[in-house]
């Protein structure tokens, strides 16, 4: 009797759930009504882009009416002025994963947009913009749209990632695949230190085919094919590269002395062999007698065509190198002050010749001391 029982309950059970299953599987509801209002930036409002700041822009609209309360995602889409937005140029879901309706966006964003849509930088230009509404599969674009002036500054929408230099004027040739990399400091800008003699380079994205080039012209860093001629002896330069600003900077680096501190003086010079490296194959070292002990601080001193730099350690007072990470050894500018921001030599350095490396290349800027 109580297994009688117990089945009964079950097929109770089973059946409750069959039909509440029934009740509340119905038919998923695709309408809705396209976004009709929208409510900032107005219609052809002026934008200014700095996109190396924070700034943004707020765009604001009218939900879509829904009578069953489903949920309802929003895109903004982009497009050229003339267009219809059935190819716009982008599209980017609202804030909140597509729900609220507004979307911020920063200048940075925008101006990338703008030269999807073929708006040059350093002028202006017009974007369209509407909202569309989906539920599921039932997209509608918005029945109202509005035009967008955006005044684009100088400077790439898109820096590149990598940064090579190429070419017969160039130590690696034209091979491409032996282009020098460039050391990027920041975002968007990019350094070397190389040496050009007669004939042309370019710069591009890639060490292999198919890359973006980038040429110099009158000072400005543009995209294309062309190349910059280079003339006369080989010359060894530091080169900057800014893609946020689209300008670049040359300057021609004579040699690096070996700076000892006690003597207040340069006490070897190194010269450049290739590759970002200057090197002095045998400098005397003599530690500095005080009353209180043997000093043993150095740094660097650039020799420029615009006058002399400074290059030490990120510490303004320094240990004894052995033990120290590599990191101990990286070079970054610092002042002329005599004793701040140096190295100190090993103590077998002492009344000893150094080999010294100084390299200047794209993974690290550093040097290397060698006792012979």
């Amino acid at each position: 009797m109580r297994k009688l029982m117990m089945l009964a309950a079950v097929l109770l059970l089973a059946v409750t759930f069959t039909t509440s299953c029934k009740k509340d599987n119905k038919p998923l509801s695709l309408n809705l009504n396209p976004v009709g209002t929208l409510a900032t930036p107005n219609d052809n409002a002026d934008v200014k882009l700095e996109p190396n700041t924070a700034a943004s822009v707020l765009f604001k609209w009218d939900a879509s009416d829904n009578n069953d309360g489903g949920l309802i995602l929003y895109e903004v889409a982009f497009d050229k002025e003339g267009g219809d937005f059935s190819k716009p140029v982008t599209r980017i879901l609202s804030d909140g994963a597509g729900v609220q309706t507004q979307l911020t966006i920063s200048h940075k964003d925008l101006n990338k947009i703008a030269n999807a849509a073929g708006i040059a930088s350093l002028s202006a230009g017009k974007l369209k913009w509407t909202v569309i509404a989906s539920k599921g599969t039932n997209a509608k674009p918005g029945s109202a749209s509005r035009t967008l002036q955006l005044e684009r500054p100088a400077g790439f929408a898109e820096n590149p990632v990598d940064l090579y230099i190429t070419g017969s004027a160039t130590e690696g040739g034209t091979d491409v695949s032996k282009a020098i990399k460039l050391k990027k400091t920041e975002d968007g800008v990019f350094e070397v230190y190389t040496s050009l003699k007669a004939g042309d380079y370019y710069l591009t994205d890639k060490n292999s085919d198919g890359g973006k080039k980038y040429y110099i012209e009158n000072g400005i860093i543009k995209e294309g094919a062309a190349t910059v001629s280079v003339s006369g002896e080989a010359k060894t330069y530091r080169l900057n590269y800014d893609f946020t600003s689209a300008t670049t900077k040359s300057m021609q680096v004579q040699s690096i002395g070996l700076y000892m501190s006690a003597y207040g003086t340069e006490i070897g010079t190194l010269n450049y062999i290739g590759n970002g490296v200057f090197e002095a194959p045998k400098i005397a070292v003599e530690f500095y007698q005080f009353s209180w002990g043997r000093d043993e601080r150095y740094k660097f001193i650039l020799h420029t065509g615009a006058g002399n730099e400074y290059q030490g350690s990120t510490n303004a007072n320094n240990v004894a190198p052995a033990g120290q990470p590599a990191s101990y050894f990286y070079l970054v500018p610092v002042t002329n002050a005599q004793w701040d921001n140096t190295y100190k030599f090993d103590p077998s350095a002492d009344r000893k010749n150094v080999k010294v490396d100084v390299m200047l290349q794209s993974t690290a800027y550093t040097h290397k001391v060698t006792v012979l």
